[in-house]
């Protein structure tokens, strides 16, 4: 249900992201006002991070975690239930927005006072829709957390975990951390709206920059909520398809949990034209640049596990070493915007915008395909057309380059971004970025009426009982639990048992 509710929502906030683009082809006003196409920006980049990649990823979470630690199932069931439900309620919502005085608010997702406090009734759609995500996100942290550290298997210690565990207990902490940070700032944005606080209203003393500050508290960390499930997943993929074990496995927990703590301790990069003093612009400056070691120490454990390994090359394994790439060029551009001179020129360009997109949809959703690949087989018992999957990653990875790689060069020359309109020197790389974008979309409606359908109806070869023989290397082996109802010793994993090597 959640992949599904992910899936809806991802295909809601592409049809918005065309729009975006569709505006763009050409200079002047094609389709959109100002202030409708502020709206859709918004609303693309609320539904995409809290609709679509987050979801997709707890997904994930409820259906690989209790299988690969030899849990019966999550913890709470109960709770689980309840989170799910409220995020139909919450996308409700916030595509109900729409419908209001004021739109969708064009506050931009991150909801600015003192933008936001001037808006129309929409924006308190959005602030109460976001605060039923952040509850249900607050759950299914809780939820996995609980699994994780109370329901492993006998024998399975944390350090034998499969990685794609490690990285989402890593990221429930941090969930549960941030999420009542951004529940705290919209909350206070919402009395400033209606009760007559001044927070960040600096007509009667408040600070706007206290949000920002609030804001990205929040946001940094969850950068790394959408990105640590996928490093996860990669972790799981890669090795299979090398037939070789994960090389520097808890070298690799530790970069994990390194980048979790790291992560509070970079907010402010995103607000160096904020008159930071030089002091502060050095320390965010450096401990930004610190985050790039640990990332580093992934990517480079990634290529070492293919290194002189037996690669094929099926369609998980090309989202896998697909994300490895397109995600090494978004980090790149991050050390880059790292740089508080350089960023201050480049902040709020297309530049930013080419970055993080590089980052979350070349990164997080390149990974969710990685995974569904691999994963499906044993899901729908099916196995998915490999023709097809292979024409679904080409076409992305042509398209997304093609859609978003341009976007550094229209940033570099100061094109800035959440403008509806340009002059005619960005024109050609728009109407280049404008195509590549919609042919990446088209690929994920392929995606789910050619690949995802048939999955659900059954129609495909029926998957073995290790659908990956041949491919797969390496397979977790953890004994069941006893049943509860009887008292028989739980048989002990041997130390070298947790791998078997076929």
């Amino acid at each position: 249900m959640y992949l599904l509710f992910s899936m809806t929502m991802l295909m809601l906030g592409g049809v918005l992201a065309m729009g975006i683009r569709a505006e763009l082809f050409q200079p002047g006003l094609q389709l959109l006002a100002p202030e409708m196409y502020n709206q859709l920006v918004t609303l693309h980049g609320l539904i995409m991070v809290f609709g679509a990649i987050m979801p997709a990823f707890v997904g994930f979470a409820n259906w690989m975690v209790p299988l690969q630690i030899g849990a019966s199932d999550m913890a709470f069931a109960r709770m689980n239930n309840f989170s799910f439900w409220l995020l139909v309620p919450a996308a409700s919502l916030l595509a109900g927005s729409f419908l209001l005085e004021g739109g969708a608010t064009a506050a931009g997702w991150t909801l600015y006072p003192p933008l936001s406090l001037q808006m129309g009734p929409s924006m308190d759609l959005a602030i109460f829709a976001l605060h039923l995500m952040g509850a249900s996100s607050i759950m299914g942290a809780i939820n996995i957390i609980v699994t994780i550290l109370n329901m492993r298997a006998p024998g399975m210690t944390l350090m034998k975990m499969p990685l794609f565990c490690w990285t989402w207990l890593i990221t429930a902490y941090l969930l549960i951390a941030v999420m009542p940070v951004l529940a705290g700032a919209i909350t206070m944005t919402l009395t400033d709206r209606h009760f007559g606080t001044s927070f960040f209203n600096p007509a009667s003393g408040g600070d706007p920059v206290m949000f920002q500050h609030l804001f990205w508290f929040f946001g940094h960390p969850e950068v790394y909520i959408m990105i640590l499930p996928a490093f996860g997943i990669i972790s799981q993929v890669i090795p299979a398809f090398s037939r070789k074990r994960l090389f520097g496995y808890a070298s690799m927990v530790y970069a994990s949990g390194a980048i979790a703590v790291l992560s509070f301790v970079v907010w402010a990069h995103h607000m160096f034209t904020t008159g930071m003093p030089v002091t502060g612009q050095l320390f965010f400056m450096y401990t930004t640049m610190l985050v790039a070691v640990p990332t580093g120490v992934k990517v480079f454990n990634w290529v070492a596990t293919m290194w002189r390994g037996s690669m094929t090359f099926e369609t998980p394994m090309l989202w896998a070493i697909g994300f490895i790439f397109v995600f090494s060029i978004g980090g790149l551009s991050g050390v880059i915007l790292s740089v508080s001179p350089i960023d201050i020129q480049l902040h709020d360009t297309h530049y930013v915008v080419a970055h993080f997109h590089y980052v979350l949809v070349a990164g997080s959703l390149f990974a969710i395909f990685s995974g569904y690949y691999y994963w499906a087989p044993k899901w729908t018992g099916v196995m998915y057309s490999e023709k097809r999957g292979q024409l679904h990653f080409w076409w992305s990875l042509i398209s997304f380059n093609i859609g978003f790689f341009p976007l550094h060069f229209l940033g570099l020359a100061g094109m800035p971004r959440r403008y509806a309109d340009y002059p005619m020197q960005f024109a050609d790389f728009n109407a280049i970025a404008s195509v590549g974008a919609a042919a990446f979309g088209l690929a994920q409606v392929y995606f789910a009426l050619f690949v995802v359908l048939p999955a659900m109806r059954g129609k495909g070869e029926p998957a073995p009982q290790r659908p990956w023989e041949g491919a797969e290397g390496l397979e977790w082996e953890v004994p069941s639990p006893a049943p509860h109802h009887t008292f028989a010793t739980p048989p002990k994993l041997d130390s070298t048992a947790n791998f078997v090597v076929r």
